[in-house]
């Protein structure tokens, strides 16, 4: 068998394929920087050996590093100058997220059960980057940051701080996120306080938290408790 066929059958992806996915067991991945043509890769149990073949990739425009992420480094990022989309999960030995920097054409950025990941400061140059971002803790782990005051200004659309926790609990930062119409979060992330001075300012935001039946026997402005 040649190391082209053995490649297909090892990595279940086609050499013409613009869209892949393979979660790795042990050495399978290799080869897979062969697959010049992908737009899109599902790249599971990603450690650095596989990270350094993926970033031979340059033509992906969306890349999906799944549970778990055991890679070390995303230096190699700043090859995937075309990449739109990012995901990474669960990236337990990444301390430096600043590579993600060197990606001119990113829109959206995912980050999911980060143990690293507390102080946003480092995300100030995606000011004017990104249309959506998630930072989002897992069905077990909640993640921890610090502070949303990095994310001031911001021009994303959507964000996403799902079993999040801020240590500040302070939200007054998305009050000039002027684009943003859609805010998905643990009810953690704040106070009452909190979500009902970024509803009077931004009643444009669509949360379920601004509602008032997400908070039973509290009163709201203008309304009886309930």
């Amino acid at each position: 068998m040649s190391d082209v066929d053995e490649f297909s059958a090892t990595l279940g992806i086609a050499p013409e394929a613009t869209t892949g996915r393979h979660m790795r067991i042990k050495n399978s991945f290799r080869g897979i920087s062969t697959r010049t043509r992908l737009r899109t890769l599902i790249a599971g149990a990603v450690n650095q050996d596989f990270f350094e073949e993926i970033c031979q990739l340059t033509a992906l425009e969306d890349l999906s590093l799944e549970w778990p992420t055991t890679a070390t480094s995303l230096d190699g990022l700043q090859r995937l100058t075309r990449l739109k989309r990012l995901r990474i999960d669960s990236p337990r030995n990444i301390t430096d997220f600043t590579p993600i920097l060197a990606l001119p054409n990113l829109t959206q950025l995912d980050i999911e059960n980060a143990k690293h990941l507390y102080d946003l400061r480092w995300m100030r140059p995606l000011k004017d980057r990104l249309v959506r971002l998630k930072l989002d803790g897992s069905i077990n782990t909640v993640q921890k940051l610090a502070s949303i005051d990095p994310l001031d200004g911001f021009a994303f659309e959507e964000l996403s701080m799902c079993s999040t926790s801020i240590a500040d609990k302070d939200l007054s930062a998305l009050i000039n996120c002027r684009e943003l119409k859609k805010l998905s979060c643990a009810k953690a992330v704040s106070t009452f306080e909190g979500f009902m001075a970024l509803a009077d300012a931004r009643p444009d935001i669509a949360c379920a938290w601004f509602s008032p039946e997400s908070w039973p026997g509290r009163k709201f402005r203008g309304a009886p408790a309930t």
